[in-house]
Parts: structure tokens; sequence; C-alpha cells
């Protein structure tokens, strides 16, 4: 009788901790966005962008040549790829790490945190739709009222328009990186249904061909500066906790936690984005500004909450 009354109490409380786990984790990443801001002030964007991942592949790249057992070792599996299969993981590392993670790094550098951060919750909305002739995956009425809510939150959130041509050139990158956040999502979706390649190896391949480009590209075109103890300690801590940890804390709590629970701790990240940018950043929001982030965060949550439950 106790022992039964003990695994139920067991039950609650490790999907408690699932949960406070995958809320730390998007508190990690939502530091990140403040963090990056304070790195480019000395560090060029795509550069900073091209160390963070490079150093994350690196802590990363143990677990595939040391874990599991026997034919069940990634770099065994790895070996078994075929052409087509590192081609698809090719083009998911430039896609999204080269260009989704290189534009928001140069988004960042020209745009306030929040406004970076709305823009990219868009990718919800343009997976929904890309679903459509690539998944054949029709979103559903309450999905396409979410997807309204949110370009009303949008629009209540940058009315009246008024952008500096800085802050233009800003909108556009991060858009192109919505755009491609938005395939490679697909696409790895793709990949992942196919069931013949490990997330691990996914991740871990995709990240060392995507950061490494990335990093060539910043270096070539932007050099590499001299940086100070304070960028490399950013630099590390954005590497092995706020990627390397962090993403291997948040696939744990995917074990416990269901889909929708995900959208809705993940859908937090908008509003703490937006607290901590005001916080250490100085990044003042009006009421108006803050209903449009409400607004739009409940049109994102309702699109992935649906599609989840559909799919």
């Amino acid at each position: 009788m106790s022992l039964g009354v003990t695994m139920a109490e067991n039950v609650p409380s490790a999907h408690l901790r699932a949960v406070l786990q995958a809320l730390l984790v998007t508190f990690l990443w939502s530091t990140s966005w403040v963090l990056i801001k304070i790195g480019l002030k000395d560090i060029p964007a795509l550069t900073f962008a091209g160390l963070r991942y490079v150093l994350a592949f690196m802590c990363l790249l143990p677990l595939v040549l040391w874990s599991g057992q026997g034919r069940q070792r990634p770099y065994r599996m790895i070996q078994q790829l075929s052409r087509p299969d590192w081609l698809r993981l090719i083009v998911l590392g430039l896609l999204f790490y080269s260009v989704t993670q290189g534009a928001q790094f140069l988004g960042l550098d020209r745009l306030p945190a929040v406004t970076a951060s709305l823009l990219l919750s868009f990718t919800v909305i343009v997976i929904a739709l890309l679903g459509i002739p690539l998944l054949s995956e029709h979103p559903t009425r309450l999905q396409w009222g979410g997807i309204g809510l949110y370009l009303v939150g949008v629009l209540v959130y940058f009315y009246p328009v008024s952008i500096p041509t800085r802050q233009i050139v800003g909108l556009i990158i991060v858009l192109i990186g919505v755009f491609a956040n938005s395939y490679s999502t697909v696409l790895g979706r793709d990949i992942n249904r196919r069931a013949t390649i490990s997330p691990l190896i996914v991740t871990v391949i995709s990240m060392g061909i995507g950061a490494v480009v990335m990093l060539a590209g910043g270096i070539i075109a932007q050099g590499l500066p001299s940086l100070s103890l304070q960028n490399w300690a950013i630099i590390a801590w954005l590497a092995v906790v706020n990627t390397a940890f962090a993403f291997t804390l948040w696939n744990h709590t995917q074990r416990t936690l269901t889909a929708v629970e995900t959208s809705i701790i993940n859908n937090t990240m908008l509003i703490q984005i937006a607290v901590l940018a005001w916080l250490f950043l100085d990044e003042d929001l009006s009421g108006r500004e803050v209903f449009g982030l409400v607004l739009a965060g409940v049109g994102t949550l309702i699109v992935q909450v649906q599609r989840r439950r559909v799919t």
C-alpha cells in the first residue's frame, strides 16, 4: 500500500520537476538575448554567432563520440548515413545555423531585443502556412484565428509606423531569418519523421556544419577582433550553458511533458525577453506595446497548441 502511495507521489513530483527544468531552459534562452546585445558592442555579429555555435558543437561532440554501446554508438550511425542523408543535414545546418542564427545576431545588432523577439515569433505562423503545400497540414479555424490575432498584435506593437532606416535593415534581416528558420523546422520535421537518424546526430552534425560556415564567413567579412575576458566569458556561457546544457536538459524534459505543455512553456519567452530587456538593456515598453506583445503571444500559442494536437 505504501509502495503504491510512494509511486503515485513520485509521478506529480517528476512532472513538476520537468516543468521547472523546462522553465529554466526558457529562462536561459531568454537571457541569451541580453547577453548577445551586450556582446555585440565589441564583437562583430557573424563572428560572434560563429564562435558561440562552434564552441557549443565542440561541447556536444563528445556525446556523439562516447555515448551509447556497440552499434548504437552515434558515431557508428554516422558512418551509415547515405548521401541524401548528408545532403539534408548540410542544408539543415546552413539554413538553421548559418542563415537563421546569423540573421538573429545581425538583427539584434540593429533592433531592440523585444522587437527582434516579436518578429522571430512569426516563425510559428510561417511554419503553419508552409505546412499546407509541404506537409499537407491545413490550419484549423482556430489556428487561422490565432494567425489573425498575432498579426493584430504586431500592428498594435508597431503602430504608428515610424521605423529608423537602420532598424528597417534589421527588420529585413530578421524576416530572412524567420523564413530560413521556418523552412529548416519543416525540413527537420521531415528528417525526424523518417526516423533513420537520431535527434542527437541531426543536431550535432547540422550545428557543426552551420557553425563552421558561419564563423568562416564572419571572419572573412567582419574579421576577428581582440576579445576581452568579458567577451570570452559571454561566448563561453552562451555556448556551454545556454546552448549545450540547455539543449540537453530540454530534450530530457520532452520525455515527461506533453507537446501542449512544451508549447505553453516555450511561449513564455516572449514575455521573459521583454522583462529582461527592460531590466538590463533599458528597453522601455509602452502600454500599447505590451498589449501588442500579449496579443501576438496568445496568437502564436493558439497556432502551436492546435498544430501539436492535430499532429
